[in-house]
């Protein structure tokens, strides 16, 4: 999958939750992250599973985007999941972008 077609399903699955989707923010995390959001074995993310929650925070959001490991960001992720419980398991790609777009954009754009 090319990174354009990458950054289209993203802004589709992001549209659920967001009617004007950032689409700067979308295109740098594809750009930057694509390898993360492409690999068909994490491209999706559940909220129900504690340990698989605490491997996202620990691998992507503070090794990889920098983000402080703080309860601020527990609630931030609490946040997007509640946001998203309409879906058993989220696709990465979405919960990364809420987030992000909440939490800590600027991080993204370095």
């Amino acid at each position: 999958m090319t990174n354009v077609e990458l950054l289209k399903k993203a802004i589709e699955g992001v549209k659920k939750y967001d009617k004007k989707p950032d689409e700067k923010l979308l295109a740098a995390l594809v750009k930057n992250y694509a390898i993360v959001l492409r690999r068909t074995d994490t491209s999706l993310v559940s909220c129900s599973d504690p340990k698989e929650l605490e491997t996202v925070k620990k691998n992507f959001l503070i090794k990889k985007l920098g983000l402080k490991d703080s309860a601020k960001l527990d609630e931030a992720i609490k946040k997007v999941c509640e946001q998203m419980k309409a879906e058993r398991r989220k696709s990465r790609a979405v919960f990364y972008y809420l987030l992000v777009k909440d939490f800590g954009k600027e991080k993204v754009f370095v």
